[in-house]
């Protein structure tokens, strides 16, 4: 049976704990809310660059020219470039095991095609690194400051492989925000880029284009791409800053339970201290007598 001092000692380490994982929760709520504006702030402007970029291919689908766009070019998929966002940092649950798991499918999936990574997020790197993956390059650090230029450089570099026909495809991966308990692992293709038809919402808007359809594409295209890259990691920040609040809350009420259960066996322990000393002291008034 452990002592009274190993218990206390015990409990003043849950406690200890149970005060950093209260104060990591409080830190991720905070960048949380800018994170979740920012991702608020972006959708818009990326559902509208959709309805445009559909609205100029549609004016510019009698243009051969634009039909042979580079961007738009489909080849079997036998040379992948895989863009996996993760985290930089753990204590964030299920968040860059769920990741990792779903690049492996995808990978495994694929078995014929030779697939390249392009690793955005420290716990993604470490793991690949680890297992000799084919790794064109990594970023860390990246999702503190969620700056356009730096996920914009990232994305002219796959659109120029694409152009060389050095690779068939690029795939981006990553956590969805959807609330502050719920992230959707997303995989989503951005090249070649999918012309959708245009929405009900914007099929009744007549656009006047000053330039020819087929060179607003061109220049609406790698746009496109740059600002598909940009929201995967706004979307993968938020969401990890949901995931890292949700667990050090579950790990800050553990902590609590524990303590309250340690409480209870130390009170138990010296009660049960007390009452040997009390026994030993009558037993000996007794036989004194």
């Amino acid at each position: 049976m452990p002592s009274l001092i190993d218990i206390r000692r015990r409990i003043r380490s849950v406690k200890n704990t149970q005060q950093i994982t209260k104060a990591m929760k409080m830190v991720s709520a905070a960048k949380l809310r800018r994170a979740q504006d920012r991702v608020i702030a972006s959708r818009p402007y990326g559902a509208l660059l959709r309805q445009v970029l559909a609205s100029v291919a549609a004016a510019a689908a009698s243009d051969e020219e634009a039909g042979r766009h580079p961007l738009l070019a489909k080849r079997p998929e036998q040379r992948i470039l895989l863009v996996l966002l993760t985290g930089d940092k753990g204590l964030a649950g299920a968040f860059n095991a769920n990741l990792i798991k779903g690049a492996q499918r995808f990978i495994a999936d694929r078995g014929g095609a030779t697939v390249q990574m392009v690793l955005i997020g420290r716990k993604g790197r470490d793991f690949f690194r680890k297992r000799k993956a084919s790794i064109l390059e990594d970023h860390i650090n990246l999702a503190a400051k969620a700056r356009y230029e730096d996920t914009a450089g990232i994305a002219r570099k796959a659109m120029e492989l694409y152009q060389k026909e050095e690779i068939d495809a690029v795939y981006l991966i990553y956590n969805e925000f959807k609330s502050v308990v719920a992230q959707k692992l997303t995989i989503t293709r951005v090249l070649p880029v999918e012309m959708s038809a245009p929405t009900e919402e914007g099929s009744g808007v007549d656009y006047i284009y000053e330039q020819p359809p087929a060179e607003l594409l061109g220049a609406l295209l790698p746009r496109y791409v740059e600002m598909e890259f940009y929201r995967a990691l706004l979307e993968s920040a938020a969401a990890e800053h949901a995931a890292r609040m949700t667990a050090m809350e579950a790990a800050t009420s553990n902590a609590g339970d524990m303590i309250e259960k340690l409480t209870l066996y130390m009170n138990r322990v010296r009660q049960a201290s007390i009452t040997k000393e009390i026994i030993e002291v009558v037993s000996g008034a007794a036989a004194a007598e």
